[in-house]
């Protein structure tokens, strides 16, 4: 089994996708737009983690 599940994806150069932690259930968020990317915790209005159960 994967450990990260892609379940968004929007965009083709300037592209925002959402994967999930299989183990843990963190949600993260990854855009790419160019050379340049990122891939960081999806959090709620509280600052919090979100988890999907």
């Amino acid at each position: 089994m994967e450990r990260f599940k892609r379940v968004y994806r929007q965009g083709t150069v300037s592209v925002t996708e959402i994967w999930i932690d299989t183990e843990t259930g963190v949600n993260y968020v990854f855009h790419r737009d160019g050379n340049a990317a990122g891939f960081t915790p999806l959090l709620d209005q509280d600052g919090k983690p979100v988890v999907t159960p």
